[in-house]
């Protein structure tokens, strides 16, 4: 039996979120208060009693679900004992820090960096995402590049969620277009999604050479277990791989079900997921359906 770690991205958040966390040990308390220090702001406050608006901000859900993951993975104490790790987007940064390749202190900074980051660059042009839904991932990226051809704008594949659902990404336009296109060619269902930029697509390139820097200048470490990484859907271990990997990330599709294929040939029998919610499990259950799954209980037990 082997057993991967599993971390969740933006989309995990709800208010409330960490109170249990903080209330369960000393050293929450002190990684929250860091936490609030290294930011500049009382992110705790904002995860404990802050409304639904404050929590869904870039700046603060990303370092949110980056604190609450981490916080449950290092509460498992000796039962974290992970044969591969995996984060979906901003998780993968969870999933290093628990890998101990990076360390909380500079996983925070980067997270908060990453996130001011991805918002200029939503600033700067109007964009947007859709989920597509029933439909196979070949033809979806079909779509993409006949309305590109069009000269509609930049749409494009970005995260491979789990068969018969692809969201993609990219200029208004663009992606509304290949909404109705995939409509008349046969998907259950294409949907706008309420988020204000392109995330994994080209346009996010200014965002990814702001981060490029600070990822160069951040200190890696090998990881204690293989990290299967968005971008390539590999095991990887060597750090500067690792950091090559995850700038390359913002710009390029999340392959979560290739990297759950990847697991699941490389002998994963048991998924558990360390975070806020419980998306990635339904995800791992469609892509690997003889797979277990289970959710990381912050007092240190795992439950169903």
């Amino acid at each position: 039996m082997k057993t991967a770690y599993i971390f969740p991205g933006q989309g995990a958040q709800f208010v409330g979120m960490g109170a249990d966390l903080h209330a369960a040990s000393r050293e929450a308390q002190q990684l929250f208060e860091e936490a609030d220090r290294i930011l500049g702001f009382a992110l705790s406050e904002v995860m404990f009693r802050g409304t639904e608006e404050e929590l869904k901000q870039t700046s603060v859900t990303q370092p949110a679900i980056f604190l609450h993951s981490v916080l449950v993975a290092k509460m498992l104490g000796d039962g974290f004992k992970p044969d591969f790790v995996a984060g979906h987007s901003l998780g993968e940064y969870s999933a290093l820090v628990a890998a101990k390749a990076l360390s909380f202190q500079d996983g925070l900074k980067l997270v908060s960096q990453r996130a001011n980051a991805m918002q200029k660059a939503c600033d700067l042009k109007p964009s947007t995402m859709a989920a597509i839904l029933g439909m196979e991932d070949s033809t979806v990226e079909e779509i993409c590049q006949t309305i590109e051809n069009q000269g509609l704008g930049v749409v494009v594949p970005a995260n491979y969620n789990s068969p018969g659902q692809l969201v993609i990404s990219g200029d208004v336009a663009a992606v509304e277009a290949a909404c109705a296109l995939a409509k008349e060619k046969g998907a259950k269902r294409a949907l706008v999604l309420p988020v204000n930029g392109a995330f994994h697509s080209p346009l996010m390139e200014p965002a990814r050479v702001e981060l490029a820097a600070a990822i160069e200048a951040t200190r890696f470490e090998s990881p204690i277990c293989p990290v299967i990484q968005n971008v390539n859907a590999k095991p990887i271990t060597n750090s500067d791989e690792i950091k090559a990997n995850l700038v390359a990330q913002l710009t390029a599709p999340v392959r979560w079900s290739q990297s759950v294929e990847e697991m699941a040939r490389l002998g994963v029998t048991h998924y558990v997921e360390c975070g806020p919610g419980n998306v990635l499990q339904g995800l791992v259950k469609k892509i690997h359906k003889e797979a277990v799954t289970s959710s990381a209980k912050p007092l240190g037990e795992v439950i169903g």
